[in-house]
């Protein structure tokens, strides 16, 4: 009878335990559940400056949806932009930046630099892919607008310091490893329990009876202390194999997965940075509706004060010059107008210093045939400016350019070209002025580059025309407006303007040249005894072919506006 109690009390204990264990595992889904997020907040003692950075680092801390609170007096933005423009446009500037969170996870991590107390406002810049204007407080959900990394920027006016009110809410870890092998260990050492209590419930009713040999008794006996204990082992190998399999499952709770071996993953976020696009197509077409709308407006007014956000370069002066032409004279005609709506292509540099320069192809109403439209950015701190417009030449095809970025070539560099950017514009200009130029089989001419053929019918009539003078032209290249976009096919495209000048000297004493009414509109006058100076500007794109073509160059677009007129 000493055996059936013990039997009894670990029973007992078993299911105590079992129920127990069960409970723990429960509760860890209910009551001990951790919390779906977590909340951190800047420190209130933070040091004022006009501009907080919040690290890109930050939206992928714990994976998910990042959600952030921010609150301030008056108006303020929020801005994401690549890391490298965030810390180009902030430059020497006083600025915090939100880096990490605690180790509690109660407070954000603030890195306070110093630097200039005020600076632009950095609302409207190009550099932001996305903006959130906001009057008192914020929340914004972090999501990513494209691939690779973003960082924020939050700031007032730049004469004020930036909201320091800043919460982060981020995705918290509610795995619960342990709570099912809790549930599973219990609920077996309850089985357990209950399976060695009805077997000594059994042993107590046979040691009742009074039949049998006390041989049987005892083999009975032994039979029943046989089964007990392999209850026993058994419960004991059911919490053995609970145990590590739990410990199997806290494990890949916790191990990280093993990185991706591919080489877009392995990259580094510098190297994946490198390579991405300046623009977005959203960026670009947001700017080229702002360039549109300013030429537009400047284009109605006859007022170049009215292009000066948005043009800027050859572009610029060649519209100024032409809203005086034509404020005297009805019938000149106006500079081809810059469109948004049909936008064709865009060729986007992946080069991140500056200057930097894209191009757009557009062709809308008023544009007879598709216009190459050039916008550089200058510095970080400006915007994109349209510097440059080139109509197409009849029957001419677009080179193809990848619209994922390309590379950018110093004019001089000749890496991979049948000419240099600086050679092919040389060439051209050399070509214009030049009947005999050494160029004239290295450029594709006739019906499918008119340009040359129509500049150099021109000049020989004017020479032919010009009984009381003597007249001579020169083509210049201005070498720093030389952009060189590499094509698909390994060659080039080379944008940039061309001075083109028109000289006239009477060939003899009391001998009159006399100009025509636009030229006049700018010299003051019709008629000289003196001579003249006409000074035009060429803005042109050439094909370069890749090294070890056979091909000739070719002339893609190209025109040409008045930009000076005046008496010797």
């Amino acid at each position: 009878m000493i055996g059936v109690p013990l039997r009894l009390k670990t029973a007992v204990a078993l299911v105590l335990l079992g129920l127990l264990t069960l409970l723990a595992g429960i509760g860890q889904r209910t009551i001990w559940a951790p919390s779906e997020t977590f909340t951190a907040s800047a420190p209130a003692d933070a040091a004022a400056a006009p501009i907080t950075v919040i690290d890109q680092n930050l939206r992928t801390l714990h994976g998910g949806t990042v959600k952030i609170d921010i609150e301030g007096d008056g108006n303020f933005m929020l801005a994401a932009g690549r890391p490298d423009d965030v810390d180009a446009w902030v430059g020497q500037a006083a600025h915090n930046t939100i880096s990490g969170v605690s180790g509690d996870r109660a407070s954000l991590q603030v890195e306070h630099t110093d630097g200039e107390a005020t600076v632009p406002n950095p609302a409207g810049s190009d550099l932001w892919v996305s903006t959130e204007n906001a009057s008192g407080e914020l929340e914004y959900s972090w999501t990513p607008p494209a691939d690779g990394d973003w960082t924020l920027l939050l700031a007032s006016d730049g004469t004020q310091p930036a909201p320091a009110s800043i919460s982060m809410t981020f995705p918290n870890d509610t795995s619960t490893p342990w709570a099912v092998p809790l549930m599973v260990l219990g609920s077996l050492l309850v089985v357990a329990g209950i399976v060695l209590a009805l077997l000594s419930a059994r042993r107590r009713n046979g040691e009742g009876g009074g039949e049998g040999s006390g041989f049987a008794r005892r083999a009975r006996a032994r039979s029943e202390a046989k089964s007990s204990s392999r209850v026993t082992m058994a419960a004991a190998g059911v919490v053995a194999a609970a145990v590590v399999a739990g410990t199997g499952v806290a494990a890949s709770a916790t191990s990280p997965a093993p990185a991706p071996s591919s080489d877009a993953a392995s990259a580094s976020p510098a190297a994946q940075e490198a390579s991405s696009p300046v623009l977005l197509d959203a960026q670009f077409r947001r700017i080229l509706e702002q360039v549109s709308s300013a030429v537009d407006a400047g284009d109605a007014a006859k007022d170049a004060a009215k292009l000066s956000d948005r043009v800027g370069g050859t572009e610029l002066e060649v519209r100024t010059q032409n809203y005086k032409i034509r404020s005297q004279v009805g019938s000149y005609e106006p500079r081809m107008p810059v469109r948004s709506t049909k936008l064709l292509t865009t060729v986007v540099t992946s080069e991140r210093e500056w200057p930097r320069s894209v191009m757009a192809v557009t062709q809308g109403e008023g544009n007879v045939v598709p216009q190459l439209l050039t916008l550089v950015q200058a510095s970080p701190r400006e915007n994109y400016k349209l510097v440059e417009t080139n109509p197409l030449q009849p029957g001419t095809t677009f080179p193809t350019i990848s619209r994922d970025g390309t590379e950018t070539l110093a004019p001089a560099d000749k890496t991979g070209l049948l000419y240099s950017g600086e050679e092919a514009l040389s060439g051209l200009a050399d070509r214009l002025t030049s009947e005999d130029s050494a160029f004239k089989d290295k450029l594709v001419e006739g019906e499918s580059s008119p340009y040359i053929a129509d500049t150099l019918s021109y000049q020989a009539e004017v020479v032919k025309s010009g009984e009381n003078g003597n007249f001579s032209f020169t083509h210049k290249v201005v070498p720093e407006s030389t952009v060189v976009f590499r094509t698909a096919d390994g060659g080039a495209l080379v944008l940039g303007r061309i001075n083109f000048g028109f000289e006239g000297t009477p060939k003899a004493a009391g001998d009159k040249l006399t100009i025509g009414d636009d030229a006049a509109a700018l010299a003051g006058g019709k008629e000289t005894t003196t001579g003249m100076v006409l000074s035009f500007a060429e803005s042109v794109a050439v094909y370069v072919p890749p090294a070890g073509s056979t091909d000739p160059m070719k002339l893609v677009a190209a025109t040409r506006g008045l930009t000076g007129a005046s008496f010797k």
